[in-house]
């Protein structure tokens, strides 16, 4: 999943080298450099298959930062640093934004970010939503609340 501005111009990037690649690999001339068919074919699928999936999460990313996400299907704690990362985008927010909203640096919103938010207490994940306007409710809970 794309986190930020910086890895989705970095993915960009990437899926623009993969695409050249791919072209290079389907205008070469069958036999060409003594590669046998099969493996020019092989590299040509393995090409492939690389850009679609960076294509892939370069629309996801972008659906996200339009807003376009459904925030019912994330409703599984498992999913809620998903969750928090896609509503900071969808806001339009940088990792420096999100920051500043908690009187924290930078920094340490991209290694939540990095890490899905394992590092992160309970009260700091609730301190985030809060920031994003979300509302955490059901059955996630810390683990202080049900003892």
């Amino acid at each position: 999943m794309i986190k930020n501005e910086r890895q989705y111009r970095i993915t960009r990037t990437q899926a623009k080298r993969f695409a050249r690649t791919l072209e290079g690999l389907r205008s070469r001339p069958e036999g060409a450099d003594g590669v046998h068919p099969m493996i020019a074919q092989a590299q040509v699928d393995a090409v492939s298959s690389q850009l679609a999936d960076l294509e892939a999460e370069l629309r996801e990313y972008e659906a996200i930062r339009d807003g376009r996400f459904e925030v019912e299907a994330l409703r599984e704690a498992v999913n809620l640093p998903e969750l928090l990362i896609k509503a900071r985008i969808a806001q339009g927010l940088t990792q420096k934004e999100l920051a500043d909203r908690l009187g924290l640096k930078e920094q340490q919103i991209q290694r939540y970010e990095a890490t899905d938010y394992a590092a992160a207490k309970w009260s700091r994940i609730r301190e985030v939503a809060d920031a994003l306007s979300m509302e955490l409710r059901g059955a996630v809970e810390p683990a202080e609340a049900r003892r």
